[in-house]
This record gives structure tokens, C-alpha cells and sequence, in this order.
């Protein structure tokens, strides 16, 4: 995980870097708000700690930019400790918000937390181009454009990208599609749901097909070209 640190204050910043480093943790220094906006373009942080009060400009003006183009956890570290500046981070978008002096035991603990919130967040969304599924916001899209898909559509479209790459049989999927073993189910009902889900989320002038039918088999989500 790459973390991005933006304070002014060289120590400090040296100082969380060493407290809060593990194997596979990268971090990214920034001292001003330009530096930052450069090293996030360039180094892509997954996860942003930021201080308020900086050289160039506040912290809050490089947070806003940030939520303009990533949904990344982000935590305020300051030493603003009115309740107006904490309100005013959090409603920019920031996901926590610690002021100086503060413990480091506290700070990784809050680092943890937001990092299992950011994979949880990660693992309900799924963009790949052109194509882009929030499926705890309910938000399908393609090229930017919201796709409306019925109940059964988006289970069936989850089940295909949670395993993407891995052949799913028909049982399978009418078992968790129809799982309340209420009613009888027609043998074509899957077939008319993957066709449905194919017709909104495929093109043939796209010139790929996305879910593949495994001829005596089931369905997988997988990228060919046709």
C-alpha cells in the first residue's frame, strides 16, 4: 500500500513514517500543496494522511482536489482543534480527523480502521473499463452512463465479477439466483436473464464480449474479443 503523507513539518512527518511502517507499506512525503498534487499524480497514494495548514495554500483546498478524483481514505492531521475545522474536513470528504499532540498507538489504530474500510470499499466496486459496478451504492455504468438493471441482473452480474475468470455452472447460479426454493423455476429462466444482462452491457460494435457462455458448462466474466 502506497500512503501519501502531506506535512510541512519534515520530523513529524519522518516520525509517523517510522510508526507506522510495515512490510509492504510505501510511503509518499509531501511538504506543500503542490508537491502533494504532484506526487499524487505520479505515485497514486491508496491511502492519505494530511495536515491543514501548509506553505502554499490549506490542506483543505488539496483535499477537495483529491475527492475530485478519488474516493481513497483520507485522514486529517492537525493542529486545528476547533470543532468548525473538523466539521469542515468531514464534510470535504474526509473519512477521520486527529489533532496535535496526538499518540501514535491512536494513529495506527485509526490507520488500520480506515484501511479495512477502504478494502471493504474496494471489494464492492468494480471498475475496469468501460465499465464501472458500485454494488453497495446500487450504481451500474458504461462509459459514464448509468445502466438500470432488475434485481436478479445485479446478483447475477455480481456472482460473474466476484469470480471472474472461473466458470460458473448453471446450477450454481439458478440455485443463488432462485435460492428461496419457493417456486418452480423454468430451465430458460437463466438463459433469458444472462441474455438480458448481455443486451445492456454488451455491444457488438464494441467489439468484445464480457460474459462467456462455456457450452455444457455455465458462464463465466471474461474479455474476448469477437
Amino acid at each position: 500500500m502506497r500512503v501519501q503523507i502531506v506535512e510541512d513539518d519534515r520530523a513529524l512527518s519522518e516520525g509517523i513514517a517510522i510508526a507506522l511502517a510495515e512490510p509492504g507499506i510505501e510511503f509518499v512525503q509531501s511538504v506543500s500543496v503542490r508537491t502533494a498534487r504532484e506526487a499524487f499524480e505520479n505515485r497514486k497514494p491508496e491511502l492519505l494522511i494530511l495536515d491543514i495548514n501548509l506553505p502554499d495554500g490549506s490542506g483543505y483546498e488539496y483535499l477537495r482536489w483529491v475527492r475530485e478524483r478519488s474516493q481513497i481514505p483520507v485522514l486529517i492531521l492537525t493542529a486545528n482543534d476547533m470543532e468548525i475545522d473538523e466539521i469542515k474536513g468531514l464534510m470535504l470528504g474526509a473519512d477521520d480527523y486527529m489533532t496535535k499532540p496526538f499518540s501514535l498507538a491512536v494513529l495506527r489504530a485509526r490507520i488500520k480502521a480506515l484501511v479495512r474500510r477502504g478494502q471493504a470499499q474496494k471489494e464492492s466496486v468494480y471498475a475496469e473499463e468501460p465499465f464501472r459496478f458500485d454494488f453497495g451504492g446500487l450504481v451500474f455504468a458504461k462509459d459514464g452512463r448509468e445502466i438500470a438493471l432488475s434485481v436478479n441482473e445485479q446478483r447475477l452480474l455480481r456472482l460473474l465479477i466476484e469470480n471472474r475468470g472461473r466458470v460458473l455452472p448453471r446450477s450454481t447460479l439458478v440455485d443463488r439466483l432462485w435460492s428461496d426454493g419457493g417456486e418452480y423455476v423454468d430451465e430458460n429462466a437463466l438463459s433469458v436473464t444472462v441474455n438480458r444482462l448481455r443486451s445492456k452491457l454488451e455491444d457488438k460494435k464494441d467489439g468484445y464480449s464480457f460474459i462467456q457462455t462455456i457450452y455444457g458448462q455455465g458462464y463465466m466474466w471474461r474479455k474476448e474479443a469477437v
